[in-house]
């Protein structure tokens, strides 16, 4: 008996000499060796990770307010200059989206993963924590679904989409966040359908449809939507009877 109160003694005191190097403030007042933060209603652990003398060091973890304290986050701050690699995870271990934070905003190359699966689902580039360069959009099989190019955080330059077959379905140019210049648009087969200019994010000019990929027909900006609608009704009909020849042709086999 005396000896189990001996060791419940030693195994308090060590507990309590643990807990006295957690949480600990230098000189200076700075956060300084192993901290631990808590969830506040749970009071379950948050993160954990280390300073030296304020600064983060190594790798901190960020955990969800469960009682499984599953990992979400993890932040490495090995660089020594301030910045961390970040990494985020759903509940089951997947990758979310990873990249670099400086000053707490995204800088560099960002990655972004689909729902439950290591396929890229976005890159993304950062300066200063706004969109620069080119941000390309991936389907889940890792065919481009979008390229579009950024500058200063606003949608500059040419933006193309494609079909899961990797055909392009619109070409656009953007200034200043808007539609300005020549718009292409196609079937998704490798056909144009229609094509004119935006100005400030408006239609303007002369727009043309085309069939076969030649122009069938010219209209002012003003009449396009009306024009469109016409437009895709005939080319449901058309593909509504080359279906029906084709479930004929099926059945005469």
């Amino acid at each position: 008996m005396k000896q189990l109160i001996f060791l419940v003694i030693i195994f308090s005191a060590f507990i309590a000499n643990a807990q006295d190097k957690i949480n600990q403030l230098d000189d200076k007042g700075n956060r300084h060796g192993l901290w631990r933060g808590t969830h506040k209603e749970s009071n379950r652990i948050r993160y954990e990770g280390s300073f030296n003398h304020g600064k983060e060091v190594g790798v901190f973890k960020y955990f969800d307010d469960t009682k499984a304290a599953t990992t979400i986050a993890t932040r490495d701050f090995s660089k020594g200059d301030g910045s961390c690699y970040a990494v985020f995870y759903d509940q089951k271990g997947n990758k979310v989206s990873e990249g670099t934070l400086a000053n707490k905003l995204p800088e560099g190359e960002w990655k972004y993963f689909h729902f439950e699966s290591k396929q890229l689902m976005s890159v993304e580039f950062y300066s200063k924590g706004k969109l620069v360069g080119v941000r390309k959009v991936f389907y889940k099989d890792g065919t481009v679904a979008e390229e579009t190019n950024y500058k200063n955080g606003i949608k500059e330059g040419s933006s193309k989409t494609y079909s899961e077959k990797g055909e392009l379905l619109d070409a656009h140019i953007y200034k200043n966040g808007q539609y300005n210049g020549l718009a292409s648009y196609f079937d998704g087969l490798g056909n144009k359908m229609y094509e004119g200019n935006y100005v400030n994010g408006k239609r303007v000019g002369i727009w043309k449809f085309f069939e076969k990929n030649k122009v069938i027909k010219e209209v002012k900006a003003s009449k396009f939507s009306k024009e469109l609608i016409k437009y895709e009704q005939r080319n449901t009909k058309e593909v509504s009877k080359t279906l029906e020849q084709m479930k004929q042709e099926k059945g005469g086999e």
